[in-house]
């Protein structure tokens, strides 16, 4: 079975600012871990990086690009987005069809927008997620804090079974790329 992994919108508009999202250096670290570990498999890894044009998230702005510390391979796949939903107009389903993909880890930012819907579309598509447990973050917001916003995550979304595919939320150290 293909694994890919995925990384929501990872970029300085949302990291490299203060404030910094939840464990933004920890989180960091655990994706260029999961990227290095899927890589080292032969398997795809997707940056997927959110755009605006009316807002300051143009796409090849400074604020657009990468967060400066995510290792990048020059087999790495690059998907630009518009909404919440990294596979809603975008290439993203015919990129991991082509590469034979059947079950997806998902990580990034934020939780409850990008993560979360990119999380339900996948699995509504079919392929198995495993959302990274620890590699996925949010900014706190007046309601919850972004603690409170991730595990409300891990707790909620692995409990979606109408999909008929797996969702499991699992510790970034815990995840394997072997088929």
């Amino acid at each position: 079975m293909g694994i890919a992994l995925l990384i929501v919108d990872v970029q300085r508009a949302f990291f490299d600012e203060e404030p910094r999202p939840y464990e933004a250096n920890a989180v960091v670290q655990r994706i260029n871990e999961l990227s290095s570990r899927a890589r080292a498999l032969g398997r795809p890894v997707v940056f997927i990086q959110h755009e605006r044009a009316s807002a300051n998230i143009k796409y090849g702005s400074e604020r657009w690009q990468l967060q400066c510390d995510l290792l990048i391979a020059p087999n790495d796949h690059f998907v630009r987005k518009t909404t919440p939903d990294s596979f809603l107009r975008t290439p993203l389903q015919e990129l991991l069809d082509s590469l034979d993909v059947k079950q997806v880890v998902i990580c990034g930012c934020d939780s409850e927008f990008c993560v979360d819907t990119t999380t339900r579309r996948a699995a509504a598509l079919g392929y198995a997620v495993t959302l990274a447990a620890d590699a996925h973050t949010t900014h706190d917001k007046e309601h919850a804090s972004a603690f409170a916003i991730r595990a409300h995550h891990n707790a909620t979304l692995p409990n979606m079974v109408s999909f008929g595919v797996s969702i499991q939320a699992i510790p970034s150290v815990d995840i394997s790329f072997a088929a």
